[in-house]
């Protein structure tokens, strides 16, 4: 796989990384098994996905358990590794709570490097900004984790650019990781341009629109059942009939290359900055190579600007 690197002055990472969350937590849960999970890590690394993402609250705790485990012996070298920390599990209806509290922070890199098997992490990202807590303070205490040796470098997720700034105050910012695809396009106005200029990776999430853009939804009860993804706006009946006609702009732009729909939305995602490194996620081997295919997929000018002037998708994000 074609390289790039984690942001200017970065390790080398293949351009295509890898999303580790719905091996443990949200979406089809009939579907997991750690052990197909297992494969899908290590075959990853032998296709040059060497960035791997993963979550303390995914799981919870689960995903770094699985993560540590597969990438014991020789995989872990051969790893950009990067968790996440400042989501805790909610209470009732609400599934997470923010929690961007020093004291937690410091805290959680100890257990997530016990569960990850692992002395150190390339990437500790906060997952989201606490509102209850500067995002100095938070900041900080990330940044603490770089000072003792526990991650190589830091990152935010889901932040402004206001907020970027007030983190890169205190301490230099690696990556900012939000949601970036042909149905969430916002990062494109105001962060991303950002991020451009000052060097700093982004790490898009959901790339392929949880897996919408890839075709494979077409009503929602395509979704399992217990699929977190049946909650969303966009996956509602209505909003996803309407969506429909996204799916079908980005199929018929890969008839073209003889590629697939997700392959296309990917090249579209890459072709979005010199360090913009989606991280799809996937739990089995056929979709992986085929989303690490999508790094030699080079989309024309004529067809870039033909997904960029596709219409916003019916319903919110959450």
């Amino acid at each position: 796989m074609r390289t790039s690197t984690l942001g200017e002055g970065g390790p080398e990472v293949g351009v295509v990384g890898l999303g580790c969350m719905g091996m443990t937590f949200a979406y089809d849960p009939t579907g997991r098994d750690d052990a197909t999970s297992t494969t899908v890590i290590r075959t990853a690394l032998d296709l040059g996905v060497t960035l791997l993402d993963t979550a303390d609250i995914y799981g919870p705790y689960s995903n770094e358990e699985l993560v540590g485990a597969a990438l014991a012996g020789p995989y872990r070298e051969r790893t950009v590794l990067a968790t996440k920390v400042g989501l805790v599990p909610g209470e009732g209806d609400e599934l997470v709570r923010r929690n961007g509290r020093p004291e937690h922070i410091r805290r959680s890199i100890d257990d997530s490097l016990r569960r990850l098997g692992t002395d150190h992490v390339d990437l500790y990202q906060l997952h989201r900004v606490d509102p209850e807590v500067p995002i100095e303070e938070s900041w900080g205490a990330l940044a603490e984790a770089v000072t003792a040796g526990k991650a190589r470098r830091i990152g935010l997720s889901e932040v402004t650019v206001e907020e970027i700034k007030r983190a890169q105050s205190v301490h230099p910012v690696a990556s900012v990781q939000s949601e970036l695809s042909l149905w969430t396009r916002d990062p494109l106005t105001e962060v991303l341009p950002y991020t451009e200029e000052q060097g700093i990776a982004f790490l898009p999430f959901s790339p392929l629109g949880r897996g919408f853009l890839t075709g494979r939804f077409g009503s929602p009860d395509d979704l399992p059942a217990d699929d977190w993804r049946r909650t969303l706006p966009r996956f509602q009946q209505d909003a996803l009939k309407a969506n429909l006609a996204l799916v079908d702009a980005v199929a018929a732009i890969a008839a073209r290359y003889g590629a697939t729909p997700a392959q296309v939305a990917l090249a579209w995602v890459l072709a979005q900055g010199r360090y913009v490194l989606p991280i799809p996620g996937t739990k089995t081997p056929r979709y992986l190579a085929d989303n690490a295919a999508s790094a030699d997929l080079v989309l024309t000018a004529e067809d870039r600007a033909e997904l960029d002037a596709l219409p916003a998708p019916t319903g919110g994000r959450y």
